[in-house]
């Protein structure tokens, strides 16, 4: 049986690559054989990851893009073809984390900011790696959703309200691109050991372990387990799997 996670010959986008899974999922299609393009707002930080995966014999170019601008997504997309001449896969995992506050004394710079960058800009990212595999007549792309598009949580109703709209945007997309060869799927991470998982309890190493060991796994997931769902969701193994929503969460969800 032929190994669908071998990326040789393939090219990979991956934003909010500078750090966390974005990382972890440009190492893990590097190591794959993919030639990948690493993009975050973060430049020098980028810079440095891409670097030391081509210091390691990877083909690795790193860009600088604020997602929530729609011309440096295009020029995004435009300079990884240039580049590598074609857009196999792609991770929109660029996100952050909404700041606490209730509902009623949110501010619409905050709801701006979360769903400009969640939301806006994984429709940005969608629309132009679409056009691109659309012309080649094939491609898989995956978006960085959460478990928080299947549930509440006080607090954060920016950052829930743009993941629930990054699953319905990813179902929609996936509807009107499979026939061109394009899936088009989604990962729900849950607690997973990144400095947004710290954010949420702004910074507090106890509070994270406590809600680490509350998991029904009892730990917190690690960005390499994040990569290599999405490696599998863009790969030949799983060429029946559309619109699909894949949540990996040690049980968070399932628990009573």
């Amino acid at each position: 049986m032929n190994n669908s996670l071998d990326f040789s010959g393939k090219v990979a986008l991956v934003t909010g690559a500078a750090a966390g899974m974005g990382l972890a999922t440009a190492k893990a299609f590097a190591e794959a054989g993919a030639a990948v393009v690493l993009a975050d707002y973060k430049e020098e930080a980028v810079k440095a990851e891409a670097q030391k995966l081509a210091a390691s014999g990877y083909k690795a170019i790193a860009l600088r893009c604020d997602v929530s601008d729609d011309a440096q997504v295009a020029a995004m997309v435009d300079r990884t073809v240039a580049e590598f001449g074609r857009l196999d896969a792609a991770f929109n995992n660029a996100g952050v984390m909404a700041r606490s506050m209730p509902t009623a004394v949110s501010t619409r710079d905050e709801w701006d900011r979360v769903i400009g960058i969640n939301l806006r800009g994984v429709w940005s990212c969608m629309k132009h790696e679409l056009r691109q595999m659309e012309r080649q007549g094939s491609g898989a792309i995956v978006n960085n959703a959460s478990v928080g598009a299947l549930t509440g949580n006080p607090g954060i109703g920016s950052y829930i309200a743009s993941k629930h709209g990054v699953v319905g945007l990813t179902r929609t997309a996936a509807l009107e691109y499979v026939q061109h060869g394009i899936r088009v799927n989604a990962v729900n991470p849950g607690l997973i050991d990144t400095q947004i998982a710290r954010d949420v309890v702004s910074g507090d190493e106890q509070a994270y372990a406590d809600i680490a060991k509350s998991v029904p796994i009892g730990r917190a997931g690690r960005p390499e387990e994040i990569a290599a769902v999405v490696l599998w969701l863009c790969s030949p193994g799983a060429s029946y799997v559309v619109g699909h929503a894949l949540t990996v969460d040690g049980g968070m969800t399932i628990a009573p």
